[in-house]
C-alpha cells in the first residue's frame, strides 16, 4: 500500500530534474500571459527588439558564430588569461584520466564558491594585475585557492581537492584567498564556507560517488570516474550528470524545505504552481547543480565521453539572465517594491522573477537561431546562454546603472545568487 511518505518521496524525486524546473516555469509564465501575476507583467511587443540586441551581442563578440558552451570554464579565463592551462602544465605526466579528475576538483569547487559577489568586492589577479568582480573575480579566486594547494591535504599532489582538506578549512582561509577585507567584502561568506565543509562530508560518505573514505583518497574528482562508467557506448546523458550531482551534493545545501525526507535544494514556493501531488505550490531551479552540470560536461568529452541532449537542461534562473529581461522590457514589475527593495532569495517577487527568466530563456533560443541562421544541433542553448543572454544581460546591467548590478537587488547567503 502507497503511503503518504511514499507519496512524499515520489513528489520530491520528481522535482529533482531539469523537466521539472522548466514544467513549473510555464505554469508561471502561462500566469504570467493571463496578467495573473503579482508583481510582473510581460510585454512581449518587445521581443524582436530583444532578440536583435542579444544577437547583435553575440555578432560582436563572436563573429564566426563560433560561440563555447555556457560553462564556468569560461570564466577561468577572464582577462585572456589561461588558468587551467598553467595548471595542466604543472601537471606530472597526468593520464587523460587524472586530467578529467583534476578539472573535477577544480570545477566543482569552484561552482560551489560561485553565489553573488555583491557589489563592493572585487580581486586582484597577482598575475596579470587586472582586477574582477562578481562570477569572474570569484572564479580567478577560486583558480588561485585550488592552485595555492590548499584544499588538498597531499603535498606530493597540490593540484586536487580532497575531504580531509576541505573539512579544514577556515573562514580565516577563505577571507585570505578571495582578498576579503573589511573595505573589500564579499557577501556570503559563511555560506561558502559551510558548501565546503559539507562536500567534504559528502565526499567522505558518499563512497558509491567519489571513492575511498580514505585521507587524500576520498576526493571530488573521483566523480568523474564515476561518471566514465556509467556511460554507455562512450556517451552520457547530460540529465544523467544532473542526476549525480542531485542525488550526491543534495546534502549540501542548507535544508529550507523538505518532503518525503528530501533536501529540495533550491526549490521555493509560488501559488501559480498547481499540481495534484503533495509538491503542488513548489518550483525548483537547482541553478547551481545545472550550472556545475554544464561545468563537467567539458571535461567528459576532453576526455572521449560524448555528452548528449544538453538542451534537456534549462536555463539559469540568476540575474544576468534575468535583469536581461527586466531591462530590455520584456518583464514589467507591477509596482515600485519590486526595484525598491532588497528582498530575499525566498520572496514571491524572486520567485516569480527566476520563473519567468527560465520560461524566456527557451523562448528567446528560437526567433535568435532564426536571426543568426543557425540551428538547434549547431546552436544549442548551452551557446545561446554564453554567447548571448548571459554576456547582454552583463553588457546591458553597465549601460544602465553603474557599477553594472541587476535592476532587482536579492539578499544573497551564498548558495543561491
Amino acid at each position: 500500500m502507497l503511503t503518504d511518505s511514499d507519496e512524499d518521496r515520489g513528489a520530491a524525486l520528481r522535482l529533482m530534474s531539469a523537466t521539472a524546473v522548466r514544467d513549473r516555469a510555464d505554469q508561471i509564465f502561462r500566469a504570467a500571459e493571463k496578467d495573473r501575476l503579482s508583481h510582473f507583467s510581460l510585454d512581449l511587443d518587445r521581443f524582436d527588439d530583444a532578440t536583435k540586441y542579444v544577437a547583435g551581442v553575440i555578432r560582436e563578440n563572436y563573429p564566426n558564430l563560433d560561440v563555447p558552451f555556457h560553462s564556468r570554464w569560461r570564466h577561468f579565463s577572464a582577462g585572456g588569461h589561461d588558468r587551467w592551462g598553467w595548471i595542466r602544465r604543472r601537471l606530472d605526466n597526468p593520464s587523460l584520466a587524472e586530467i578529467g579528475r583534476v578539472q573535477f576538483d577544480l570545477v566543482m569547487v569552484s561552482v560551489l564558491l560561485d553565489a553573488g559577489a555583491g557589489d563592493a568586492w572585487h580581486y586582484v589577479d597577482s598575475e596579470t594585475g587586472k582586477t574582477f568582480a562578481r562570477s569572474e573575480g570569484l572564479a580567478v579566486a577560486s583558480v588561485d585557492l585550488f592552485a595555492s594547494g590548499l584544499l588538498s591535504s597531499d603535498p606530493a599532489a597540490p593540484f586536487r581537492a580532497d575531504a580531509t582538506a576541505l573539512a579544514a578549512l577556515t573562514e580565516p582561509d577563505l577571507n585570505e584567498a578571495f582578498q576579503v577585507t573589511a573595505d573589500n567584502p564579499l557577501i556570503g561568506m559563511a555560506g561558502r564556507l559551510d558548501l565546503l565543509h559539507g562536500l567534504a562530508e559528502v565526499v567522505h560518505e558518499r563512497t558509491d560517488l567519489f571513492g575511498s573514505k580514505v585521507g587524500a583518497k576520498a576526493r571530488v574528482g573521483n566523480l568523474f570516474d564515476r561518471l566514465v562508467a556509467q556511460a554507455n557506448d562512450g556517451s552520457i546523458h547530460a540529465s544523467e550528470i544532473l542526476q549525480a550531482v542531485l542525488n550526491g551534493l543534495g546534502a549540501l545545501w542548507p535544508g529550507r524545505m523538505a518532503l518525503g525526507g528530501i533536501n529540495l535544494g533550491d526549490t521555493w514556493r509560488h501559488p501559480a504552481v498547481q499540481t495534484n501531488d503533495p509538491s503542488t505550490g513548489l518550483i525548483p531551479f537547482h541553478k547551481l547543480s545545472q550550472w556545475l552540470t554544464y561545468s563537467l560536461a567539458e571535461p567528459l568529452e576532453a576526455c572521449g565521453v560524448t555528452v548528449t541532449n544538453l538542451d534537456g537542461l534549462t536555463g539559469l534562473a540568476e540575474y544576468r539572465n534575468g535583469g536581461l529581461f527586466i531591462d530590455l522590457g520584456i518583464l514589467r514589475p507591477k509596482h515600485d517594491q519590486v526595484t525598491a527593495d532588497v528582498h530575499a532569495v525566498d520572496s514571491e517577487i524572486v520567485v516569480e522573477w527566476r520563473a519567468l527568466t527560465i520560461a524566456l530563456l527557451d523562448r528567446i533560443a528560437g526567433p535568435l537561431r532564426q536571426e543568426l541562421g543557425v540551428d538547434t544541433e549547431t546552436f544549442p542553448l548551452a551557446k545561446v546562454l554564453e554567447g548571448g543572454t548571459w554576456q547582454a544581460g552583463r553588457r546591458i546591467a553597465a549601460e544602465r546603472r553603474a557599477g553594472g548590478g541587476p535592476p532587482i537587488r536579492v539578499l544573497s547567503e551564498g548558495t543561491v545568487f
